[in-house]
């Protein structure tokens, strides 16, 4: 059997479709292909239950052929809008696709009724392919990390020193945690910690490793590829994240993860997701605000003007609640000036 599972982006997003692969591969005994974005095929470049990857911009380019010569046998849309449609209209086979829940989602928003399920997306992903006889196998996400995307920590730390990362930037401005509440938080860590982004929070990492610390702070911002930041991720103690795919990838790690939401809600089903039986989170949310969520994805700034999912986000309990991972149980903590 061969099957092709539809997800153009982003990363959290393709991190979260790990599950469905894998499960059509072990349970069917299925080829699986997967179409997605030229950015995010790396995620899947080492991940042993994918066939292969394609490319959808390759594909837009009108190589549609490509897919039609694959001959599938299912198609498996966990995308499903518009561009994933016509792909399954010009490939005429058998598909199947999930409840995106926008209707739901639109009145939580707009309207602040609440009718969504209380539901991850996985758990919607696997709804939907229930006619295939495919079920969740409880085992979590997966991520796979190839060997030359190998960080040693010891460059920038003392050898086997336990270490927090700390991720910069966000898909929208309103999950990004501001930049003076970052540096109260991490000015509070007691432990050391590594700070990572793309190349547009290189400069505000730098700001942040420069700040006075008897901790080290270093800064990689923009200069790791998107499988070397999993990899720091992988030997990290606890990662410190707003709503982010690293947040679903430090999961699918099965990292402990301290996460700080803004615009976004859990309650929309993509909060991090462990195998059965772990829970490794600490989550911090601001609640009382009649303006959140003000949008299902992310805005460019904050529409009352205040940002207050985030400004009013307590900067010390977050930075104990990392420590609480860094810092063996009954230890001092030292902090500078005899703090």
């Amino acid at each position: 059997m061969k099957i092709l599972v539809i997800r153009f982006s982003s990363i959290g997003d393709l991190v979260l479709t790990t599950p469905v692969i894998r499960c059509l591969h072990r349970q069917l005994g299925a080829e699986v292909h997967v179409l997605t974005k030229a950015a995010f095929a790396p995620l899947l470049s080492d991940n042993p239950h994918v066939h292969r990857v394609h490319i959808w911009e390759e594909i837009r380019e009108g190589d549609m052929d490509t897919l039609t010569r694959e001959r599938f046998d299912q198609v498996v849309d966990l995308h499903n809008n518009l561009r994933s449609w016509k792909v399954r209209l010009a490939l005429g086979r058998p598909s199947v696709a999930f409840d995106k829940l926008n209707i739901a989602k639109w009145l939580r928003v707009r309207l602040g009724w609440d009718i969504l399920p209380h539901q991850h997306l996985v758990d919607r992903y696997f709804e939907g392919m229930a006619s295939l006889g495919v079920i969740y196998d409880g085992e979590g996400l997966d991520h796979f990390i190839p060997a030359d995307a190998a960080v040693d920590p010891g460059k920038y730390l003392p050898e086997n020193t336990p270490f927090a990362v700390a991720v910069l930037g966000a898909a929208h401005a309103t999950k990004q945690i501001p930049a003076g509440k970052y540096r109260d938080i991490l000015s509070d860590i007691a432990g050391p910690v590594l700070l990572i982004g793309g190349p547009a929070e290189q400069a505000e990492g730098e700001a942040m490793a420069a700040m006075p610390s008897a901790f080290p702070r270093v800064n990689l911002a923009g200069q790791l590829s998107l499988q070397q930041s999993a990899d720091v991720i992988r030997r990290s103690a606890v990662v410190l994240t707003p709503d982010t795919g690293m947040m679903h990838l430090a999961a699918a790690l099965r990292k402990p993860v301290v996460t700080v939401w803004g615009n976004t809600i859990p309650a929309f089903g993509m909060y991090p997701f462990y195998p059965d039986g772990m829970a490794e989170e600490t989550r911090f949310e601001v609640g009382g605000l009649s303006c959140r969520p003000c949008s299902k994805l992310g805005a460019p700034q904050c529409p009352k003007g205040h940002f207050r999912c985030m400004n009013d986000q307590p900067a010390a309990a977050i930075a104990r609640a990392v420590e609480a991972r860094l810092i063996p149980s009954g230890a001092v903590r030292h902090l500078p000036n005899g703090q």
